[in-house]
């Protein structure tokens, strides 16, 4: 997640974006004050497309979440607002702090004196293995479990000649987590144990969170264009 290269028009859709499904707000700390905080700190196109993208396959399983726990729906509008919460705010202290010794504490201070929910702030905490913390509930293995498959979709994405998430789909992309020059960046480790800690047969969660991002996929950059002649 490196690139900073300067998009207007790029940034001028993403400042715009809303992913798919209710808002929830609760003591201003609702998805719009998440999506100011994340441009507070994070300039780069791809970062702001990554939270965007891990948002919406963390709000997918909310929505899942909530409708297992058969929740009223005002109840259920504040669980998904979290979860998609937890999911835009996960790396928003990256840009600025990215090495281990900083990422995710100084962020994880930063939403502790702003009063941002302490599970939202565990979960954060939880999807960097090396801060030791416990992943104990369902945000937690789901945001550790979406985080790279998240940016590993947005690669099969990238390759196609539409550039479009449409055109990806689950056999393909469990064919190229085997290929290691592939994205290698993306720790395939943590895409499988974050499917097994979910609960979650691998091929089930890639689906989910590739049926999410497609269903999202303007507000992410990947709608695509006509495949070239």
């Amino acid at each position: 997640m490196t690139d900073t290269t300067s998009n207007l028009s790029l940034n001028d859709h993403l400042s715009k974006s809303r992913l798919s499904g209710p808002s929830e707000t609760g003591a201003g700390k609702d998805r719009a004050a998440a999506w100011r905080l994340l441009n507070r700190y994070t300039q780069s196109v791809s970062l702001l497309k990554h939270a965007l993208s891990v948002e919406a396959c963390a709000r997918a399983y909310g929505e899942q979440r909530a409708a297992e726990l058969g929740l009223a729906p005002d109840e259920a509008r504040s669980l998904v607002e979290t979860y998609a919460i937890t999911g835009l705010l996960h790396d928003f202290d990256y840009e600025k702090h990215p090495s281990p010794e900083e990422h995710p504490w100084v962020g994880n201070r930063i939403l502790t004196e702003q009063g941002w929910p302490e599970e939202v702030r565990h979960a954060i905490l939880a999807h960097a293995d090396y801060t030791h913390t416990p992943r104990v509930s369902h945000l937690d293995k789901v945001l550790f479990a979406c985080d790279e498959l998240a940016g590993f979709l947005t690669a099969n994405a990238l390759v196609k000649p539409t550039k479009s998430i449409h055109d990806v789909n689950v056999p393909s992309v469990l064919k190229k987590m085997k290929d290691k020059a592939f994205a290698r960046g993306v720790n395939r480790e943590d895409i499988v144990g974050g499917a097994a800690d979910l609960g979650v047969d691998l091929p089930d969660h890639v689906a989910f969170c590739l049926a999410a991002m497609q269903r999202n996929a303007e507000a992410l950059g990947l709608a695509g264009t006509a495949a070239p002649l």
